[in-house]
């Protein structure tokens, strides 16, 4: 796998992500349950992307801004 653009998450990372939220410093996580977590994050990356930028359309703005990353967690 590479590392760059528009490759994802590395598994490194996101392995170190969870291990950090983990309450048992033993815990373990399977590699496919690792790259579901990769799949999933990317998935959220891209969706909060798409919405970011419907959001700056509808408020005819040229880029999208935190602003506008903010609306979309005001579900």
């Amino acid at each position: 796998e590479g590392a760059g653009a528009g490759s994802g998450f590395r598994k490194e990372l996101v392995s170190r992500l969870l291990h950090l939220h983990f309450k048992d410093d033993k815990t373990k996580v399977s590699g496919d349950a690792l790259q579901l977590m990769v799949e999933l994050l990317k998935v959220f990356v891209v969706e909060a992307a798409v919405r970011g930028v419907r959001q700056a359309q509808a408020e005819d703005a040229l880029r999208v801004d935190v602003d506008q990353l903010e609306k979309l967690l005001d579900f």
